[in-house]
């Protein structure tokens, strides 16, 4: 016979719920995959490009930041579509030789056919929310 569900069962599994779906809503970034970003630009979208590998310690500066940033104000996941770019794997695909990206640790917001912003090796808080303020603006402005 299933448990009984007392009134503070249902109230103490509503309280946790409600902690859980602020994490669930944070929307994870997209891996990179050839012709996802074009698909995303053709839609309207923009597009927050993120070249890291694993193994970089700036890389790993930098995501400490966005997460932090993306965390105080959700309208930057809720609007912007962020794209992980693994430097191992697509470091001299054409893609990334188009885009000019001269290394590792490399963020671009692109919107259309043009490129609205780049920091390459940057960790700095407000240069980081500079850029992702930019992609936001241009986002919310279709």
């Amino acid at each position: 016979m299933p448990p009984i569900l007392t009134r503070r069962h249902f109230i103490a599994a509503a309280g946790t719920a409600s902690l859980l779906l602020p994490l669930a809503a944070r929307a994870a970034p997209l891996d990179y995959t050839p012709g996802l970003v074009q698909e995303k630009l053709a839609a309207g979208e923009t597009v927050f490009l993120d070249f890291k590998a694993s193994w970089c310690t700036t890389c790993a500066a930098q995501e400490r930041v966005l997460d932090a940033l993306k965390a105080e104000n959700p309208d930057y996941e809720a609007h912007v579509t962020f794209v992980d770019v693994d430097w191992d794997d697509y470091a001299r695909a054409d893609f990334t030789k188009s885009l000019r990206i001269p290394r590792r640790s490399t963020l671009v917001v692109l919107k259309g056919d043009e490129e609205l912003g780049r920091i390459v090796a940057g960790t700095g808080r407000d240069q980081i929310k500079a850029l992702m303020d930019t992609a936001l603006s241009a986002a919310q402005t279709s």
